[in-house]
């Protein structure tokens, strides 16, 4: 059997490809498994900055494996959620390469990320109520943060997909490339973050994500909790030292 998850790495860059193209890259418990290991990686070693998710085959991904469903296997992890990351995604930035269809749980995966990039072919959407069903995985909580409410309302009352392309418009996917080019697109996006200070790339993610749920009294509190530790950092001096000396700064993530 192939590994159902595949791991690549390239210049503090780590690439996850789900591997069942076969199946159109849907997610069972062992997908899951091994991709929450994966994103653990990436947070876990100093060496890696960023991490870009894909599918192979030229599909993202079209969900839960329906299959593994209906014989009483997850397609998700109790406290990390669909994939292993939905609920609990990396520290680290995470992007999305999407090729081909992203449906369902594809949509809410790549929904979890941080970026999306997209080839033009790419389809995104939330199908669960034309079977009954409802997307539990985030989807329904992280789309109308990433579009306009009402739009987000239609595509998850009425199941209908959603094209790369106006995803774009409405500001869901950050890059729009030809077919085929979505994990070279996302790499590229990859290397340009990871050339910052990976201190000050971890606590922009964290204060972006987290500071909508930030009430009027605590915002600027829990702002400087996560600024000072990075102004205090030596990567901090570096970055300026480096400036001033007119060269690529050397980070040590400290």
């Amino acid at each position: 059997m192939p590994d159902l998850v595949l791991t690549s790495y390239e210049g503090g860059v780590v690439v996850v490809t789900i591997n069942r193209p076969e199946a159109r890259n849907a997610v069972n418990r062992a997908v899951a498994d091994a991709v929450a290991e994966a994103v653990d990686e990436l947070d876990a070693r100093d060496d890696l900055a960023v991490g870009v998710i894909t599918g192979a085959g030229g599909t993202f991904c079209a969900g839960a494996d329906l299959k593994a469903l209906a014989a009483g296997e997850r397609s998700g992890i109790p406290g990390r959620g669909f994939c292993g990351i939905t609920e609990t995604p990396p520290a680290k930035p995470l992007i999305a390469a999407v090729e081909g269809y992203a449906l369902g749980g594809g949509t809410e995966l790549a929904l979890a990320c941080d970026l999306i990039v997209a080839a033009e072919n790419a389809s995104f959407g939330l199908p669960e109520t034309r079977r009954g069903l409802i997307a539990a995985g985030g989807g329904l909580v992280r789309l109308p943060r990433r579009i306009p409410y009402a739009v987000a309302m239609q595509y998850a009352l009425t199941g209908a997909f959603l094209p790369a392309g106006r995803a774009r418009e409405l500001g869901m996917v950050n890059e729009l490339t030809p077919e085929g080019g979505a994990l070279a697109g996302a790499l590229a996006l990859a290397r340009e973050i990871a050339a910052n200070g990976p201190l000050a790339v971890r606590a922009s993610k964290r204060i972006v994500a987290e500071s909508a749920d930030w009430t009027a009294g605590e915002v600027w509190a829990r702002n400087r909790a996560a600024c000072e530790p990075v102004f205090a950092s030596a990567d901090a001096k570096e970055g300026a030292r480096a400036f001033a000396e007119k060269r690529a700064p050397r980070w040590s993530g400290r």
